[in-house]
């Protein structure tokens, strides 16, 4: 389909010891690039067969559900969602950034950290969806992790000059704006930069869309001792 991706398949296995080495072997190699065998705990022979059939991506974790145990093999692949950042194809782009962002809150070796900048280089494309994209799945980083809301706070802060294109107009920028403010309702309680915030939010009462105006009413009226 899209030549120079990869395609991964993820396997969540739990005491599989007599089925895992048929599953991996199955995987058609030459469709497959990869198999991520992810062991949730298994406490039995599962982890020697895996690890002989999983070509060197065999990841344990402590008993977490099956669910927990795909996100964790996601994150594993995530480099693959980092290349498609990077993508001709700006569908892809935004379905990287929405998968890196879901992924937070699993990602416990900070690896979604090591991106950080490279993540909120995308509020300066040239794109509405795309920046949208970004600020507006802001919000599960900052809640997934509470230590990086000062820095998407900071980012964010921003939204109000980044430059207009022929693709981000002047009103594109106030339907971001409209997901800043939300994102900043959101984990308000977080923030230290609180003044900085309700000065943005304030300046928007003035603006020419309605809909921002209301918006932007309802928030400071919930912070109005401040």
């Amino acid at each position: 389909m899209y030549r120079g991706l990869s395609i991964i398949v993820i396997a969540p296995v739990l005491d599989e010891e007599v089925k895992i080495g048929d599953v991996v072997r199955r995987a058609p190699r030459g469709v497959v690039d990869e198999v991520i065998v992810v062991d949730d705990g298994s406490t039995d022979s599962t982890p020697s067969v895996a690890a002989r059939y999983a070509d060197g991506r065999y990841v344990r974790q402590d008993n977490a559900g099956p669910s927990a145990a795909r996100n964790r093999g996601i994150l594993e692949s995530r480099g693959e969602f980092i290349a498609l950042l990077d993508s001709k194809y700006r569908i892809l782009t935004w379905t990287a950034l929405t998968i890196i962002a879901n992924l937070a809150k699993v990602d416990g070796e900070q690896k979604i950290d090591a991106i950080f900048n490279k993540y909120y280089s995308y509020l300066y494309n040239d794109y509405l969806v795309t920046v949208a994209t970004v600020v507006g799945h802001s919000v599960k980083i900052a809640l997934a992790k509470p230590y990086l809301t000062q820095k998407i706070t900071a980012e964010l802060l921003k939204v109000d000059v980044i430059p207009v294109t022929p693709h981000l107009t002047e009103e594109c920028k106030r339907v971001i704006m409209e997901k800043t403010i939300d994102c900043f309702d959101a984990v308000f309680d977080q923030l230290q930069d609180k003044a900085e915030v309700l000065s943005l939010v304030k300046r928007q009462l003035d603006s020419p869309r309605t809909s921002l105006r209301t918006k932007a009413r309802s928030f400071l009226k919930k912070r109005s001792p401040y």
